[in-house]
């Protein structure tokens, strides 16, 4: 763990931006999840850490413990309802509060032509990233109502402003649900001061390349687009998981106070190419 990783946050106005709030974070052993969960940690959220058994989930947890914080870990796969219910109840039981939600898990799948994909790799797509979110949100929902709160989903580019992703049929489709879904929740949840919104990150440096299979028939569907070098004009390379976690803070606070509904763009301008 780097030093970086469990320095303190400066308190603003007698507090941090988020003292005493919890926060639900999917997808938090990795990535843009764990990037978030530190985030959160510093500027005063306790977390539930949901995520897959894996050490780096453990490690999580334990930078957040060390730094003052208070985190717990629940083992879940976000496609399975009962596991969702139980996990989300534990720690609203556990924390008292459910605050924030950051619906961050999400898988690419499998990479292949519309022909070429089968019916169980689409099926296995959608139920991670798209009825994943629907079960976070389902279960968390009903312990945000009182005090009301900030959901985030985890969507992608993909599937909103990039359609050149080769074999990304099913990825993009979950990921155009997820705005889409987030939209219809911004607006009936709104009466509860709960407010819904989606990042759409670009090119991130994160492991969720790990799990991806590519079939052998991608060539077949090859598109000859041509970027600059690095794609992404702003940094001229990915992004970092912790300049995501910068938004998922500024929509978890009040600075975000006004803003449902919307989807926004991290992506270094690579999508206006």
């Amino acid at each position: 763990m780097s030093k970086s990783d469990v320095q303190t946050t400066p308190t603003e106005a007698g507090g941090l931006l988020l003292n005493g709030r919890t926060a639900i974070i999917t997808g938090a052993g990795s990535g843009i999840g764990r990037a978030a969960a530190l985030l959160l940690a510093r500027n005063g959220a306790k977390i539930g850490l949901l995520d897959l058994i894996d050490k780096r989930t453990e490690e999580v947890e334990k930078a957040i413990r060390e730094m003052g914080g208070e985190a717990e870990f629940y083992d879940v796969n976000v496609s399975d309802p009962q596991r969702m219910e139980q996990a989300i109840r534990s720690a609203a039981g556990r924390f008292g509060r459910i605050d924030i939600v950051f619906a961050n898990a999400g898988i690419n799948g499998t990479l292949s032509p519309i022909e070429d994909l089968s019916p169980e790799a689409w099926d296995e797509t959608l139920s991670t990233n798209l009825k994943g979110t629907f079960l976070t949100m389902k279960y968390a929902v009903p312990h945000m109502k009182q005090a009301g709160g900030s959901v985030i989903i985890t969507s992608s580019i993909n599937g909103s402003r990039k359609f050149s992703g080769l074999g990304m049929s099913a990825y993009s489709a979950s990921k155009a649900g997820q705005a889409a879904f987030a939209k219809m929740a911004a607006l009936e949840l709104a009466r509860y001061k709960i407010r819904v919104n989606v990042i759409c990150p670009g090119a991130i440096e994160t492991s969720i390349g790990e799990n991806t299979e590519h079939t052998k028939q991608l060539d077949k569907i090859r598109i000859p687009v041509v970027y600059p070098e690095g794609s992404q004009p702003l940094e001229h390379g990915p992004g970092r998981p912790e300049q995501v976690a910068d938004l998922v803070l500024f929509l978890a606070s009040d600075r975000s106070s006004h803003i449902s509904g919307t989807e926004i763009y991290i992506d270094g301008a690579e999508t206006l190419l």
